[in-house]
């Protein structure tokens, strides 16, 4: 599974980006997928995740309300849509994808357990 992060830019704080990622491979429906992020300096963190049929999401604390992860697999394409955006939201944000049950706390949380992931997209938000 190759994965392809887009849709990252500047924007002002309050302002909103859609983030996509393509998916190459033609077992996308099979993955659970999630969006992490780094800011500079500091480690990578769980934003949110999808179950494979995009029925249950899962958000971190920070972004419940502002943020929705969707996905759909027709197209082979996982979303991030972010409002009400903050400048401490500013990071590179990565797509991943993951064969294990993202409904799984532990699992979907932890970077490790993803096993391919994009490129990353830069988003800066500014005060």
């Amino acid at each position: 599974v190759q994965l392809q992060a887009s849709g990252g830019g500047l924007v002002q704080a309050g302002g909103s980006l859609s983030l996509s990622c393509a998916s190459s491979g033609r077992t996308f429906s099979s993955y659970g997928m999630g969006w992490f992020r780094q800011a500079p300096g500091k480690e990578r963190e769980f934003v949110a995740a999808i179950n494979w049929s995009g029925g249950s999401t899962y958000y971190a604390d920070f972004v419940k309300g502002r943020f929705t992860i969707s996905r759909d697999n027709a197209k082979n394409t996982l979303y991030l849509q972010m409002n009400s955006l903050k400048p401490e939201d500013t990071a590179v944000y990565y797509c991943a994808a993951t064969s294990l049950r993202v409904g799984v706390m532990s699992y979907r949380l932890q970077h490790a357990n993803y096993d391919y992931w994009g490129q990353g997209t830069l988003v800066t938000v500014s005060s």
